[in-house]
């Protein structure tokens, strides 16, 4: 009986070597008599090869896998990242190994739309400035008229990109009777209609949007896709949400905007770099709610990511194409094959 040999990052563990997140079903992979599990450490926050010599998959958390990780014995057949970003991981150079990049939309689909609506919520309610309103006894009390919020029906709630996530957010802002709108260039039409989305161009999102949420994934095309020139677009009463990856936004150009009035607010669960020096000036400002990249970051949310890279560990294992591969290319190379065919003959 062959071993199939599954490796996880080392910071799925605390530095005591207890689980840093125990609602992540391991027992299928620990179950098996021909699976072997084990626990890999960076180097400097990264993947090294010579650490992953000897393995047939590996589940990544936050370090770099690069072109510099992929091990020389041409065993490793694939890289389940554990989320859906994939910027720290050379998703060309492994296509090129034949090793497929999987990542994991149904475990965080969900979990991250809740994670937008909480902050249209909050910003629409200026939850945050009435807490600190409340806490200052009858003084603040005195001052509540001074904070009105902004209701929801009529408003319009805009995206950039309408994939996965972007869809999940449309449909449970549905009840609030907004208009939703969404600049995508790869949507299909009919992918806009099922959620009663309109599509319009990068202007219009931004110029007509009072929540513009940011759902694209990070790439050299979307790197600073939010910049001075279209939050100067926007709406001086209108709030930016970002809970993709913080690069996607020029954050000097955001605390500018955010500074002078720009824009009313925003709701970051994300920022660039993270984290943020304790001197950051954004962290200073009263019109931005300010999240560690972990708002999203439940029991349910950590169960379902970890068992959809279980899921497609096993599929590799029985020889089987898993079903979210960034680089669906890989599918078709001859490496990538012959690793499926061994695995699926025993």
């Amino acid at each position: 009986m062959s071993i199939f040999r599954v490796a996880l990052s080392g910071d799925f563990n605390k530095r005591d070597g207890s689980p840093a997140y125990p609602m992540f079903d391991l027992s299928p992979l620990e179950d098996a008599s021909d699976i072997q599990m084990a626990y890999v450490d960076p180097v400097d926050g990264r993947m090294t090869a010579a650490s992953l010599a000897d393995f047939d998959a590996l589940i990544l958390l936050t370090p770099v896998f690069d072109a510099d990780s992929i091990p020389k014995d041409g065993r490793l057949a694939v890289v389940a990242r554990f989320g859906v970003g994939y910027d720290t991981v050379d998703v060309d150079a492994c296509t090129k190994a034949g090793i497929g990049v999987c990542i994991t939309p149904d475990g965080v689909r969900r979990p991250v739309a809740v994670t937008i609506m909480t902050f249209v919520l909050a910003l629409a309610g200026r939850l945050f400035d009435k807490d600190r309103l409340t806490r200052e006894g009858p003084t603040g009390f005195a001052k509540r008229s001074d904070y009105m919020g902004m209701g929801l029906i009529g408003r319009t709630l805009g995206s950039i990109g309408i994939g996965n996530i972007g869809a999940e957010v449309f449909r449970m802002a549905a009840p609030f009777q907004m208009r939703q709108i969404a600049h995508d260039p790869y949507c299909d039409p009919a992918t806009a209609s099922e959620v009663d989305v309109e599509l319009v161009d990068f202007e219009t999102v931004f110029a007509e949007s009072d929540f513009l949420c940011i759902n694209t994934p990070l790439t050299e095309t979307t790197r600073h896709i939010v910049n001075a020139k279209s939050l100067a677009l926007m709406k001086p009463t209108a709030y930016l949400i970002n809970t993709s990856r913080g690069p996607t936004v020029d954050q000097a150009a955001l605390l500018v905007a955010l500074t002078e009035g720009t824009i009313a607010g925003a709701g970051l669960d994300v920022l660039d770099p993270e984290p943020p020096s304790v001197d950051d000036p954004i962290l200073k400002l009263d019109n931005v709610i300010l999240t560690p990249h972990a708002l999203c970051w439940t029991d349910q949310c950590f169960a379902g990511i970890g068992a959809s890279d279980v899921d497609q560990v096993l599929m590799i294992k029985n020889g089987q194409i898993p079903p979210h591969l960034v680089d669906e290319s890989v599918a078709s190379s001859p490496t990538f094959q012959a690793r499926l065919k061994a695995f699926a003959d025993g």
